[in-house]
């Protein structure tokens, strides 16, 4: 039996990429999905709750980028890793404001 690929989605805040679900529908609508990687809640910890997703991106930098969820978190996690993941957020943006 193999294992059919999944869909996975980005997070708007870190850039992770193994969301298993959209943080927003294709209506904006939230769909209160939690990021693994730096806990971000779309419909909780955003515009819902008075926040930026950009403010909420440098509280987490500046909180040492923790890993939300230690049992997903990659052995190699550290600054270099966290970066790159932060390009994602870049190819958000761009898709966005097409």
């Amino acid at each position: 039996m193999t294992e059919q690929a999944r869909t996975t989605y980005i997070c708007p805040v870190c850039g992770y990429n193994k969301l298993e679900e959209p943080p927003y529908d294709e209506f904006r609508y939230p769909t209160y999905v939690i990021c693994s990687c730096c806990g971000f809640e779309s419909g909780f910890d955003d515009e819902s709750a008075g926040n930026s997703i950009a403010e909420y991106r440098q509280r987490w930098i500046n909180k040492g980028f923790p890993f939300f969820n230690n049992v997903k978190k990659p052995s190699n996690w550290n600054v270099r890793v966290m970066r790159r993941q932060l390009e994602n957020v870049k190819l958000i943006d761009k898709l966005c404001n097409k």
